[in-house]
């Protein structure tokens, strides 16, 4: 039996964006808000920064050890944890009120993947419900070329490679199927679009994968993670004790810790485990988030 271990009850809202660094043994996640916040935890000290940051942040890519490339409401952004400098990098619908980002990571050639959505906070930073259809999936190139690859999403959520970079996995939240492309590595395209897996518990959000090739899908909603075989088939469901599982990622000296996101719940399962940070000693071994090689200048 896999035990679920309260990592840090940081009482996030929305907790996303996780990514870990084998460098340094750093683990950073957001709190998604108007006003977001950049959780930087240090798994050798146990030590814990908090960077406030000033519009809404919704995904990390590390870019080195002081740098992050984040997607933010008004495109990507650069911030670097030792001077706390936040700096735009490329505009991106930000000039469209109606939207903001969601979930993104980089290929492995450093290439910068991520999502739109309707902007669901109002000015006090509330939920408000999604009635709309107006999201895109981007690709940015480490030149800074920009390309529309999907458009009219509800919640895009799962950036996910194979281990062999021969597949792409994506989903959007509203649909409720996880899909697959076929990817194409040195040009950065998708192909061959198919349904890759579903599941009867909550809604998929965010994912990682596993040196097997299995996608880790957390359930918005259905108090689990499922692990998907290649195949699409359910291989394996961690019971979680909170409601909403935002998004997951490996990490650790053996890269056989699952450390997981999670959010806030207003609804009869609320507890005061939601919003806080897991983790889980597993006996698979993940695959480290890629590294972003955007040009800056």
């Amino acid at each position: 039996m896999n035990k679920v271990e309260l990592l840090d009850d940081c009482n996030n809202s929305l907790g996303e964006g996780i990514t870990y660094s084998s460098n340094d043994n750093f683990l950073y996640w957001l709190d998604i808000g108007n006003l977001s916040k950049l959780h930087k935890l240090d798994l050798s000290l146990k030590k814990k920064e908090i960077f406030e940051l000033p519009e809404i942040v919704t995904a990390t890519s590390i870019r080195s050890s002081d740098e992050l490339i984040l997607a933010t409401n008004n495109g990507i952004k650069l911030f670097n944890t030792f001077n706390k400098k936040f700096e735009s990098v490329l505009n991106i619908e930000s000039q469209q009120l109606l939207t903001r980002s969601n979930d993104g990571a980089s290929d492995s050639l450093g290439r910068f993947w991520f999502g739109t959505m309707q902007n669901n906070f109002d000015k006090n930073g509330k939920s408000i419900p999604i009635n709309e259809n107006i999201g895109k999936l981007y690709k940015v190139d480490t030149n800074k070329k920009i390309s529309i690859v999907e458009e009219e999403l509800g919640i895009p959520n799962t950036f996910v490679w194979s281990p062999d970079n021969k597949n792409f996995y994506f989903t959007d939240t509203l649909n409720g199927t996880i899909l697959s492309y076929d990817f194409e590595l040195e040009s950065g395209e998708l192909f061959n679009k198919k349904n890759f897996a579903t599941f009867d518990r909550g809604h998929p959000d965010g994912s990682t994968i596993d040196t097997d090739g299995c996608v880790w899908n957390c359930r918005w909603g259905g108090s689990c993670i499922v692990r998907f075989t290649p195949s699409g088939k359910v291989d394996q469901i961690i019971e979680m004790p909170v409601q909403n599982i935002t998004n997951c990622i490996f990490g650790g000296s053996d890269m056989k810790t699952l450390f997981i996101t999670t959010a806030s719940n207003e609804g009869k399962n609320k507890n005061d485990l939601d919003g806080s940070l897991f983790s889980i000693n597993l006996n698979y071994q993940g695959i480290e988030d890629n590294k972003s090689k955007l040009e800056l200048s």
